[in-house]
C-alpha cells in the first residue's frame, strides 16, 4: 500500500487509505465478491479480496460517511506509467448517493498525483455492470483491448482512459 493521501473530493463522505482488513472493510468486500461471483463466470472474475487488495502495488480506499463504509476502491501500479483501477463497490444501502462518482474522481486524483499517464479498469458486460460501464464512460473512459495479464473473453469488459495533467 503506497502512502497515505486524501484528495480534495466532494464526496458524501471522507475518502481516505484504508485497511482492506478492517472488519466492515473485509464484510464490504465479502459482499462484492459473492455479487461478482454471482453474475461472472468464475474464471472471468477477478475482484480482489482483503488479501489481495493489500498487494504493495495497491493503494486501498475506502469512503465513510460519520463512521459508516459507503464504499471502496483502489489503484494498482502496473508500470511506471500506467495504473488499474480495482476493486470499486458502493454498499447497496448507499447507492445513488455519488459514491461510486466520488471515488472514481479520487482514484483518478491519486493516479495523476502519482505521475500515471493512463489508467484502465475490466469490468462485466453483464447487465448489473450496465452503471459501472455508464459511470466510467461519463468519466472519459472508453473501450480498449486487454491489458496486463487480463486475457479478451465476452465476458469482460475493458476501458482505459489517457490522463491530462499527471505529474511528472
Amino acid at each position: 500500500m503506497r502512502g497515505a493521501y486524501t484528495a480534495p473530493v466532494t464526496a458524501p463522505g471522507e475518502i481516505a487509505v484504508d485497511d482492506p482488513r478492517k472488519p466492515d472493510v473485509r464484510e464490504l468486500l465479502g459482499r462484492h465478491l459473492a455479487l461478482m461471483l454471482s453474475v461472472s463466470p468464475p474464471e472471468h472474475s477477478f475482484a480482489l479480496d482483503a488479501d489481495g487488495l493489500l498487494d504493495p502495488a495497491i493503494t486501498f480506499c475506502s469512503l465513510r460517511a460519520a463512521g459508516e463504509l459507503l464504499g471502496v476502491g483502489a489503484l494498482k501500479r502496473l508500470d511506471a506509467g500506467h495504473a488499474e483501477i480495482k476493486s470499486m463497490h458502493t454498499a447497496q444501502a448507499a447507492r445513488g448517493r455519488g459514491v461510486g462518482r466520488a471515488m472514481l474522481t479520487h482514484l483518478l486524483a491519486l493516479a495523476r498525483s502519482q505521475g500515471f499517464g493512463r489508467v484502465s479498469l475490466e469490468t462485466g458486460t453483464m447487465a448489473e455492470f450496465t452503471p459501472a460501464r455508464a459511470l466510467y464512460a461519463s468519466s472519459g473512459f472508453v473501450a480498449c483491448g486487454p491489458f496486463a495479464d487480463y486475457r479478451p473473453s465476452e465476458d469482460n469488459c475493458f476501458m482505459t482512459l489517457a490522463l491530462d495533467g499527471a505529474a511528472s
